[in-house]
């Protein structure tokens, strides 16, 4: 058994960046099942948490997962699932766009923290600001 861990911070927004997710209500129970479905897929999904028209996830990766796999299988169930149960009023829909870069051990931690505090981070910051800040510190062209 090969002994692995390889945490990635993935950012996903809704379509256009409606902000669907207008209530806190409404994203502590997207958020929810978002982890309790990776928990039945065999996604190691440490984190989750975002905002109105966003979502920061911290996975770590086993041998036999790949990112974009990952990705589309928590993306594709909970907008399913949100449409299903009509949890917006809109049909609802993630971007098909996502950010994804790696975490080395030493900022778990930190990453952590960024991602339990989004309530308190988009209170200042919009996503869009976000967005550009990701754009220029990962150095994504």
């Amino acid at each position: 058994m090969p002994f692995i861990k390889i945490y990635i911070h993935i950012v996903f927004s809704t379509r256009n960046r409606i902000p669907y997710l207008n209530t806190s209500e409404l994203r502590v129970k997207v958020w929810k099942h978002i982890k309790e479905n990776a928990s039945k897929k065999n996604i190691y999904l440490d984190m989750v948490n975002g905002y109105s028209d966003h979502c920061h996830c911290l996975i770590s990766l086993s041998s036999n997962q790949n990112i974009e796999k990952v990705v589309q299988l928590m993306k594709g169930e909970s907008s399913f699932w949100i449409n299903k149960n009509q949890l917006t009023k809109e049909k609802f829909a993630w971007q098909d766009e996502y950010f994804a870069v790696s975490v080395s051990e030493s900022m778990v931690e930190s990453v952590k923290s960024y991602i339990k505090n989004q309530e308190i981070h988009h209170k200042k910051k919009s996503f869009e600001d976000e967005y550009l800040e990701f754009i220029e510190k990962y150095n994504f062209k």
